[in-house]
């Protein structure tokens, strides 16, 4: 019975993925973040509880990574998506609403790629080698919940958000080291960064969910998790080992 244990969890992660991917396409995207943050909660525990039963298995590494390119690939794309028809288009672009919003399931296929990548990359044991799906779909989720309001009616929206998805596109099959919360120790030398993360998050999160209670804007609530994202890439970039 226990075997089972760890692929119902994934598949608990791949049905948030689904419920994600149609409040997306429905126009909902504060449901659709929600789901894709519960299927990372799934995603976390599905792995932890293979490791701890000692019921890792092939068929388990495929459905893991199945779920994961539909919550972390699937659903942040439909979100786009639905989004990007939307925005203001510029007059000479108008005819192409209906088209251009299809764009944004690129994220999907280099979610796929990412995912396929890092199953066969014994690299990423204790870091990441490009941006995390995870991290990509909480980008974009949290982008366009917490800004969607201010980036509605810019004419800057459309060409920013393109040009964004092919960088996103880009990052996730990069070569570039990108740094994981694992700890072999909890030692402050050694782990400076990870530490300074950290607390940068929590900084951002506090400070970002207060000014949106404030401001009586929950949706600026999400806008923090797309600033620590950022920070996550930038930080990782700026500290690869020469």
């Amino acid at each position: 019975m226990k075997k089972h244990i760890p692929n119902t969890i994934t598949c608990c992660n791949l049905i948030s993925g689904c419920v994600a991917t149609v409040f997306a396409l429905y126009g909902v995207p504060e449901m659709a973040l929600l789901f894709i943050i519960l299927g990372a909660v799934f995603d976390f525990f599905d792995g932890m509880t293979a490791r701890v039963l000692g019921v890792s298995s092939p068929i388990g590494k495929e459905l893991d990574s199945l779920a994961d390119d539909v919550t972390f690939g699937v659903a942040p794309a439909s979100i786009l998506f639905s989004f990007l028809g939307s925005v203001d288009y510029p007059s000479f672009l108008e005819e192409w609403r209906t088209v251009i919003p299809f764009f944004a399931f690129i994220i999907s296929a280099f979610s796929a790629l990412r995912l396929a990548k890092f199953n066969l990359d014994t690299r990423q044991t204790t870091s990441f080698i490009g941006l995390p799906t995870p991290a990509n779909a909480l980008f974009w989720g949290s982008l366009i919940e917490g800004f969607g309001a201010q980036m509605m009616y810019s004419l800057y929206t459309l060409p920013l958000l393109l040009i964004g998805i092919v960088v996103s596109s880009w990052l996730l099959v990069a070569e570039i080291p990108m740094f994981a919360l694992k700890f072999k120790h909890w030692g402050f030398k050694g782990n400076e960064i990870k530490y300074g993360f950290v607390i940068f998050s929590a900084i951002a999160l506090i400070s970002g969910i207060t000014y949106g209670i404030i401001t009586d804007n929950i949706k600026f609530c999400y806008a923090p998790f797309s600033v620590i994202i950022l920070a996550y890439i930038a930080v990782s970039i700026a500290t690869q080992k020469k």
